[in-house]
């Protein structure tokens, strides 16, 4: 059971809160790249309660605190120039380190910019996802996950908000169980014609839907372990004495998961706070097989959470899209075919931040109860001073390869050494996958 406090420590993520020191020690995802294309690449952004302005000029990116710090002017409207960013107040210009590097109103020779500088944070790039760093000290260096090392041609990046806190957002991919009920589609869809859609295509190895697995093989076996990462879900359906459904997916520590999108493509996904109560969920598609098709799979995706904002058309005002004549025959929650809007109602519904005080945890909960007792291990680590899971030196994240994804059928007692070969085999078949083979062993 979780206390209310243990709940309020695990979720605030403010500044000076012991969740937002601790996740501020990570790379945090603050934008598509997509978003700073065009003539003006200057962006308002909201990231663990700060209001920043995000920005891109000949020499890269910068990232800053939004208000001027002369007297408090939205930067966000600022002036782009090759070199920085200038207030449209008074001139003062910034260059992506936060130094002011001009003053102009001020009289000739005054030399008052070498005293100013604003809150500025490091800004990479990865695989379409522009990554920052908030924390203290030298950040850290990113592990050599398939997200990060794959060609640019084999992944896709997008995101959408959700008006929830972001360890519940988390904790529905910690949740293997929930996919033969909320996922649930009463009639199976052209395999054919899944490219892009989850829950729709096949498992490696099989010629049997997915959507029909997931509905009839609805009391699955799940177990977890424990990895150098963070941990590592075996998800088990039983189609017969002979064969066995088997899903790996993995929690990536602090605050993402690496599921299989299909039996080609994984996704790995990151639940990044805007502040206490909202969320930005950002993706990357990391494709096996052939480079992906990036155009179907942006329009796909922007139905629901269209540009610029990446709000969902559908929400607590409109209850999801809830159709109850759906519902009686179509899917199991009357909210659509778009599996994220299943499970932003599934998050966004427990309220904006779930009291977790008031749950009754069952048996395939336990890899949700295994995160929070790292979660809060790790919490109590950075609090004393030590250093938390996942915060890598170059030399550590050279060797975290992978994670391990699969969705696939195999022989029932042969499980433990199937899902390695799959995944294996994958990997000898991608014109690159081969190249980064990953540790299975657990911590």
């Amino acid at each position: 059971m979780i206390s209310r406090e243990q709940n309020e420590l695990m979720t605030r993520i403010g500044p000076g809160t012991p969740a937002g020191r601790l996740l501020r020690r990570y790379w945090q995802p603050v934008a598509l790249v997509d978003e700073m294309q065009g003539e003006r690449p200057v962006k308002a952004v909201r990231l663990f309660s700060e209001n920043l302005v995000l920005y891109k000029t000949a020499a890269g990116y910068g990232l800053m605190q939004r208000h001027c710090p002369h007297r408090g002017a939205d930067l966000a409207y600022g002036r782009i120039e090759a070199d920085g960013l200038r207030c449209s107040f008074h001139g003062w210009k910034f260059d992506a380190t936060g130094k002011c590097v001009e003053t102009p109103a001020e009289p000739a020779g005054s030399r008052l910019c070498e005293h100013i500088r604003t809150v500025s944070y490091p800004v990479v790039e990865k695989s379409g996802i522009l990554f920052a760093y908030l924390g203290e000290g030298a950040a850290p260096a990113f592990p050599h996950f398939d997200c990060f090392v794959a060609p640019d041609a084999y992944t896709f990046a997008f995101k959408g908000y959700w008006d929830c806190n972001w360890l519940q957002a988390l904790e529905v991919g910690i949740d293997p169980a929930h996919a033969s009920w909320l996922h649930k589609y009463f009639e199976d869809e052209d395999t054919a014609a899944s490219y892009g859609k989850q829950f729709r295509g096949v498992p490696a190895d099989s010629d049997l839907p997915i959507s029909k697995v997931l509905r009839e093989y609805d009391r699955p076996e799940i177990r977890v372990e424990r990895t150098e990462y963070g941990m590592r879900l075996q998800t088990l359906r039983r189609i017969s004495d002979a064969q066995t459904h088997i899903r790996v997916t993995n929690i990536l520590f602090p605050q993402a998961f690496v599921i299989p999108m299909n039996a080609e493509m994984t996704i790995t996904q990151f639940h990044v706070p805007v502040d206490d109560t909202g969320c930005y969920w950002y993706s990357i598609f990391t494709s096996f097989a052939g480079p992906v098709d990036k155009k179907t799979m942006r329009e796909q995706r922007l139905k629901s959470y269209p540009a610029p904002d990446y709000r969902p058309v559908f929400n607590r005002e409109n209850s999801w899209g809830f159709n109850a004549d759906e519902q009686k025959s179509k899917t199991f929650t009357g909210m659509g075919f778009d599996i994220n809007i299943h499970d932003q109602f599934a998050c966004e519904s427990q309220g904006p931040i779930a009291d977790r005080t008031k749950e009754n945890l069952g048996s395939t909960d336990k890899g949700i109860v295994l995160y929070r007792r790292i979660l809060l291990d790790c919490l109590k680590k950075n609090e004393e001073g030590q250093t938390p899971l996942m915060v890598l030196d170059e030399s550590k994240a050279e060797q975290l390869k992978g994670p391990i994804t699969v969705d696939g059928i195999g022989p029932t007692d042969g499980m433990d050494q199937y899902w390695k070969e799959s995944d294996e085999k994958r990997r000898k078949q991608s014109s690159w996958g081969g190249e980064n083979p990953p540790k299975s062993r657990a911590a």
